[in-house]
């Protein structure tokens, strides 16, 4: 193990944490979601981070690439715990894939060590929903995060908004932030920014241009070039009126094929179900199968493999709107997805877990890949984020992040004209929301205590744009 800097225990609040002295973070796990974790926070100057897992490679690729201190032993064990700098930790994150594991972790960290603030990741229903399992009063988990069911969320949004690559919501789904792929769209494509906002006659802001392997915060002056992908904030009431401006008329999604009936498909599944929407699971496992056909009223479950050519041909693979392939396995996912494009569907959703994957799926021709695991990390982010950050969504393959923040007396922002504020060239505030109304900001408009910012950051300013919500 490294060896572990002794840090204060930093001042916190019930409403939120902010970072006075170095903070210490203990992540229970590893793996993908893990490692995520622990990259973003390797760059806080102010965050102590200890990762304890069983599994020495995982544990060797963190402490080689991100140069953190790690444990290697069982999460739940007090010993480790303590030789992990339990006693001096503001957060645990107990990200492995047991649910038990998680849960005993944040017991005994709520029981020996008295930590401020346990998160863990809870896939299991039974658990998550009981919330008296995971009140103050016992495990004292909170939140919990259930990647699936977040990433069945991330799948219906999609759906909602057929036009588009990705969809993010905040305020409680009153703002949502529309990613969509530009293709020889003479609106948009050679146009600059400015020239694209007095076509449209409105004000309309782009937070990010994605452009292949980067992401650009764009300015007036920013060319949209064909095959860009863009992100732009808009109230929802908005959605269809600019769907039908960007993409034409929009037929609403009606007829799903999703392969895996895991607990993403399942999910999906029965939020359709409550859409008027023709839903058919495709699922290997019969016991799955039977699940499946005994807890969905309306859905049509079929036995048998996703990638199979003459089963997806018989189900007139042609005729669907959307197919999602959500199994475990994103080998599969892919391939099926693959295969779907080429049968004809009009639209593909697909669920890839390893990161080094979603650069490959996008450049197959996959429009839309959901990464659990990547929603799980941002999920958590935000609650060892600094500043009053109320959501935090990675974004462009993770190369920025969407920020929610509220504007308290004491932030920089307060009082002060949008052209006022010392921005980072690397970031933007993309939109106000201010009673209820949200505003596309232009440099004279000003911020007032209260406000919510939506602010698109690239992830070199992040730490820049901490200190200005402080």
């Amino acid at each position: 193990m490294k060896a572990l800097p002794s840090s204060p225990r930093p001042s916190y609040s019930c409403l939120r944490y902010a970072i006075i002295f170095t903070m210490r973070v203990i992540i229970i796990g590893a793996g993908e979601v893990g490692y995520h974790i622990s990259k973003f926070l390797s760059l806080e100057e102010d965050v102590d981070v200890v990762v304890i897992d069983t599994n020495k490679d995982h544990l060797s690729r963190i402490s080689d690439e991100l140069d953190i201190a790690v444990v290697e032993g069982e999460g739940g064990s007090p010993a480790v715990l303590k030789e992990a700098g339990a006693d001096e930790a503001s957060i645990l994150l107990a990200v492995t894939n047991s649910d038990e594991t998680n849960m005993i972790a944040c017991l005994v960290a709520k029981a020996l060590f008295n930590i401020p603030r346990k998160i863990a990741r809870i896939r299991n229903d039974e658990y998550y929903s009981n919330r008296r399992l995971l009140s103050k009063e016992n495990l004292d988990i909170n939140p919990a995060i259930n990647p699936e069911l977040e990433s069945a969320k991330a799948i219906l949004r999609i759906i909602e908004a057929p036009f588009a690559y990705d969809v993010e919501e905040f305020e409680n789904g009153l703002v949502k932030v529309v990613g969509f792929r530009v293709q020889k769209n003479p609106l948009l494509v050679g146009r600059t920014l400015q020239e694209f906002r007095e076509k449209v006659k409105d004000r309309v802001l782009i937070g990010i241009i994605q452009r292949e392997n980067r992401a650009i915060i764009p300015t007036g002056k920013d060319r949209v070039e064909d095959n860009d992908i863009i992100y732009l904030p808009l109230h929802r009431d908005d959605l269809q009126r600019t769907a039908a401006l960007i993409s034409g008329d929009l037929k609403p999604v009606k007829n799903v094929i999703i392969v895996g009936g895991g607990r993403i498909g399942f999910h999906v599944a029965r939020q359709l179900e409550k859409r008027d929407v023709t839903v058919k699971i495709i699922e290997k496992n019969p016991e799955r199968c039977k699940f499946l056909i005994k807890n969905l009223e309306r859905t049509v479950v079929l036995s048998g493999d996703g990638a199979d050519r003459g089963l997806l041909e018989d189900e007139n693979i042609e005729d669907m709107d959307l197919f999602a392939a959500m199994t475990n396995n994103e080998e599969l996912n892919i391939m099926s997805s693959l295969l779907a494009k080429r049968l004809g569907v009009k639209r593909v959703v697909t669920v890839v877990n390893r990161t080094d994957y979603l650069s490959f799926a996008h450049s197959l021709g996959i429009e839309v890949v959901i990464s659990p695991r990547l929603i799980t990390a941002s999920s958590i982010l935000r609650y060892v984020r600094r500043g009053d950050i109320l959501s935090l969504t990675a974004i462009a393959e993770d190369m920025a992040e969407i920020i929610e923040a509220g504007v308290s007396a004491e932030s920089t922002f307060a009082g002060k004209r949008l052209k006022d504020v010392s921005m980072p060239v690397s970031a933007l505030i993309g939109a106000i929301i201010r009673e209820g109304e949200i505003i596309i900001p232009g440099g004279d408009d000003v911020i007032q205590v209260g406000d919510r910012l939506i602010i698109f950051a690239l992830r070199e300013s992040i730490r820049q744009v901490e200190d200005l919500l402080l």
